[in-house]
């Protein structure tokens, strides 16, 4: 089990420093503005007003309140349980990796298992993406949750291996939330059926 387990990170770092070296002026920008928090903003609120048309007062607040419960259950999971438990330095906080890396922007926090960006970018995207029913709206969650997450990786401040547990973290955290809004709060019939139909 233990060989398996050296085999698996072994190959963690070797993708990170493969992908991590695929790099120009012009991509460094691109990734930075993907990593960036605030870069989203007007994204965001796109989203929210399309949410809004499709789903008006009261049922609009229940999904923001959705949001919310979600985006804290995916960022904290990451910050606040996996990373001080599991302990894992992030590749530009261990010393033989700064030498290889290319480092365009700032480090982060000293832990990296696992990426919060992706748990949040997957979370939000399978949420999102499950009560709207646009197939451009759906296209641009999932294009928006790559670019985050991915850029991660050729800005040096996580493993391949953070992003994908982060990407399961918070795709099976959108599904309960989504599970639980169905069964508690929207218990609309027609809701339901519209959505399960729009799968």
């Amino acid at each position: 089990m233990m060989s398996i387990l050296n085999l698996l990170l072994q190959w963690d770092q070797e993708l990170l420093l493969f992908l991590n070296q695929i790099h120009a002026p012009w991509s460094d920008a691109v990734w930075m503005f993907c990593s960036a928090r605030f870069t989203w903003i007007p994204l965001y609120i796109f989203w929210l007003f399309v949410l809004y048309k499709q789903y008006p007062y009261p049922k609009f607040i229940y999904l923001l309140l959705g949001v919310i419960v979600l985006i804290l259950l995916t960022d904290q999971g990451a910050s606040s349980l996996f990373k001080p438990l599991v302990q894992r330095l992030r590749p530009c906080q261990v010393p033989e990796f700064t030498q290889q890396l290319w480092l365009p922007d700032k480090c982060g926090g000293k832990y990296g298992f696992f990426s919060s960006h992706a748990a949040n970018a997957m979370g939000l995207a399978v949420f999102l993406g499950y009560w709207l029913k646009s197939k451009p709206i759906r296209l641009s969650l999932l294009i928006w949750m790559l670019a985050t997450s991915i850029s991660r990786i050729f800005l040096g401040a996580h493993f391949p291996g953070d992003i994908i547990a982060g990407w399961v973290w918070g795709f099976g955290i959108a599904m309960l939330v989504i599970v639980g809004m169905k069964k508690w709060i929207l218990k609309t019939p027609d809701l339901m059926v519209n959505n399960i139909t729009n799968l």
